[in-house]
């Protein structure tokens, strides 16, 4: 028997509603909160923007495409940078402009369409773009986990084996909705052994007031700091078109023709320059939530609507930022290597999905040089602003593309290439 669909703008019966919005939430969790604790910032006020963006999104897209907006992975590379330099508020106007930049893009792509993206980017170039957010950050997600100081506590790995395990395990063998949760479950798994090796202290949680107020602080601008996180808005915005595209597949609709690619994309980046305005992370549309459309035919905006609200809800609970506050860095780090990898394998998707070929020179060049790029540890430096890592790889991706292209048209390429 086929499972019942609940499509994009169909209504969702009441008593299905508050555990189908719960799941969506639940999905994002695990990710969405990592982002702030590895930029070291409160993550309720990050809680509370994820849910406004996603209304916002679901409003501008007119309903149209089902997507939760969490928190943005592939900004973190660059933005600690920053932070470690000038500041979190000085990131946050990197993320102000950056979404204002890619609002501006989607008028762009409103005026003259899609087709130019493919040259910038072609899939032998954005599959590696993709897979460097993640795994650039693999030394983050060791660090994290305590397995890279000079003597390695065993409680550190007691704590980071159960929360992998747990997420590893989960993954592969849970069931239902046990399946949709697996990060969720190693969470509160790996916080149980932490709490069981003395490294949490609860008072804190204990002591919070019930009801609190997010984190809100104003950006600051400074030229050198928004020139290192600008050219995320190439990644992002690859990102976002795969998303749409997977999605419009889930479905059973053209995404990008209707609401349109101009739409979504405005919604995204204006839902991120609004979190920069206000002290919190950039968002992005989540992999995590298409996976749960797909699992559970469940593809109703008015669902992922309900979860959004629950989100805003939970960032006003004073225990439950507190206890996420708590949460000690082995279990993040036993968490991350998870994601990080799994970052890094939806991009080396993208070049299985669109049979990238690489008999063909130019296809095997692009991929070979941003990997080495992103990974070499390569860096350039323009005045006081440093490329390097995913956004260099991004930019020299872009360049060479651009280059292939032009010797196509003047037919200076090989047979081979």
């Amino acid at each position: 028997m086929a499972k019942r669909i609940i499509q994009v703008q169909e209504k969702v019966p009441a008593k299905l509603m508050i555990p189908l919005s719960i799941q969506h939430m639940f999905a994002m969790f695990g990710a969405s909160v990592l982002v702030p604790f590895v930029l070291g910032i409160n993550p309720s006020i990050v809680l509370f923007m994820n849910g406004i963006g996603t209304l916002l999104f679901i409003l501008i897209t007119k309903g149209k495409a089902p997507a939760y907006l969490g928190s943005s992975f592939a900004f973190l590379g660059p933005a600690s940078i920053v932070i470690a330099k000038f500041g979190f508020p000085y990131a946050q106007g990197g993320f102000v402009i950056t979404g204002l930049c890619g609002c501006l893009l989607a008028f762009l792509i409103y005026k003259v369409g899609t087709k130019w993206i493919d040259i910038v980017l072609p899939s032998a170039a954005m599959g590696p773009v993709v897979a460097l957010i993640g795994l650039e950050l693999s030394s983050s997600a060791a660090s994290n986990a305590g397995l890279l100081d000079k003597v390695i506590d065993p409680a550190n790995i007691i704590v980071f084996a159960v929360t992998i395990g747990v997420a590893i395990i989960g993954s592969v063998c849970f069931r239902k909705f046990l399946s949709v949760i697996p990060i969720l479950i190693a969470i509160i798994c790996g916080y149980i052994a932490a709490i069981c090796v003395g490294m949490v202290d609860l008072k804190p949680v204990m002591e919070a007031s019930l009801f609190s107020i997010p984190h809100f602080q104003a950006p600051k601008f400074d030229i050198n700091a928004i020139l290192m996180i600008l050219p995320v808005l190439l990644v992002i915005t690859s990102e976002h078109i795969g998303h749409q595209i997977v999605t419009g597949e889930v479905v059973g609709k053209d995404l990008l023709k209707d609401p349109g690619l101009h739409r979504s994309l405005f919604a995204d980046n204006f839902s991120s320059m609004i979190s920069g305005l206000v002290g919190s992370v950039p968002t992005t549309t989540y992999g995590e939530n298409i996976g749960v459309m797909a699992i559970t035919g469940v593809y109703s905006v008015q669902v992922i609507g309900g979860a959004a609200i629950l989100s805003i809800l939970c960032s006003f609970i004073g225990p439950l930022s507190a206890l996420i506050q708590s949460i000690p860095s082995p279990v993040i780090g036993g968490i991350s290597f998870l994601l990080y990898g799994m970052i890094g394998t939806s991009g080396l998707r993208i070049l299985v999905d669109n049979h990238v070929d690489y008999a063909k020179s130019t296809n095997m060049i692009l991929t070979s040089v941003v990997f080495v790029t992103g990974l070499s540890g390569a860096a350039v430096t323009i005045g006081t602003v440093e490329l390097k890592g995913m956004v260099l790889a991004c930019v020299v991706a872009m360049l060479l593309s651009l280059l292939f292209y032009i010797f196509d048209k003047l037919h200076l390429l090989n047979p081979d290439a």
